[in-house]
């Protein structure tokens, strides 16, 4: 089986390889696993050949998608409508190498999101996997709980986290979380023709912030801001384009909008690690603030 993994040298590019690798350590005779990069050299430390994987070429595709049995189409981070194209890119190549399975990297809470939104960007892309005619299976991705984490040194000098959030809960996932399950997704045939919201427990921002107070020995508090308020900070912090949908985001989930039941046992096989767990092992790691986690 040949698995091949796109933005190979990005976070979650790595994390999916190296899932794959452990999985493949023990019965790895006849797998191969082949990492796509738009700029190959920034992945050649990932011990696997890498080819080219430039959304933006499509003729390269074809080439490098040769051979392959199980493609992960991680999503493009450009403009909506550019990203659609250059998903679809890669799923036409993927028809024409032979490719038989498309597992793609979806997020939660873009149902009904309105035509030439990011959301409907990945709607969209959702589709045209299910319509490609090959097996397929898509992750609705969590949020990654990491900048959360590295944003550590702003929170404890404020002292607390602030947001529009409120009592809503957030579907937390980690990259490594994210990296075993799409692994799993990509070897195992039971998950095809399927859709999984990939996240752990959801967590209140008050939560978040007592697990980042014990984990790294700082006094966190969570206030609660109105959606007006929180809007004109990241407006100011972020700019007139940015700022909105990060406060989107946390008007979301005070609405209850991204508090989803997980599929991740499912799909990955194994329970999504605990947030006790978690939190522990970065602190036994003895990481403090200021160091990237």
């Amino acid at each position: 089986m040949i698995i091949a993994v796109t933005t190979a040298s990005g976070q979650l590019g790595k994390a999916t390889i190296r899932a794959l690798q452990d999985a493949f350590k023990d019965n790895g005779q006849g797998h191969q696993i082949i990492g796509l990069a738009r700029t190959p050299a920034k992945a050649k430390d990932l011990g696997v050949e890498i080819r080219p994987g430039d959304y933006d070429a499509p003729d390269q595709w074809i080439n490098s998608l040769a051979g392959v049995d199980a493609l992960l189409l991680i999503s493009g981070n450009q403009a909506p409508g550019a990203r659609v194209g250059q998903h679809r890119n890669v799923i036409n190549a993927a028809k024409t190498a032979g490719v038989r399975k498309i597992v793609f990297t979806s997020v939660q809470g873009i149902d009904g999101a309105p035509e030439g939104s990011v959301g409907a960007s990945f709607l969209q892309t959702e589709a045209d996997v299910q319509a490609s005619g090959l097996e397929w299976a898509i992750g609705r991705n969590g949020v990654y709980i990491e900048p959360d984490l590295d944003y550590i040194d702003t929170y404890a000098a404020a002292g607390e986290i602030a947001n529009s959030a409120g009592v809503g809960r957030y579907g937390y996932t980690t990259r490594r979380a994210l990296g075993y399950a799409y692994a799993q997704m990509l070897i195992r045939e039971d998950v095809n023709g399927q859709r999984f919201n990939l996240n752990g427990t959801a967590l209140t921002q008050a939560e978040l912030a007592a697990h980042m107070s014990k984990a790294f020995g700082v006094p966190l508090t969570y206030r609660a801001m109105s959606p007006e308020a929180y809007l004109q900070d990241r407006i100011a912090e972020l700019g007139p384009e940015l700022g909105p949908i990060i406060a989107g985001i946390y008007d979301k989930i005070r609405s209850g909008g991204l508090d989803h039941p997980s599929d991740y046992e499912t799909a990955a096989g194994r329970a999504h690690e605990t947030w006790e767990s978690y939190f522990a092992s970065r602190s036994m790691q003895g990481l403090t603030r200021g160091e990237k986690l």
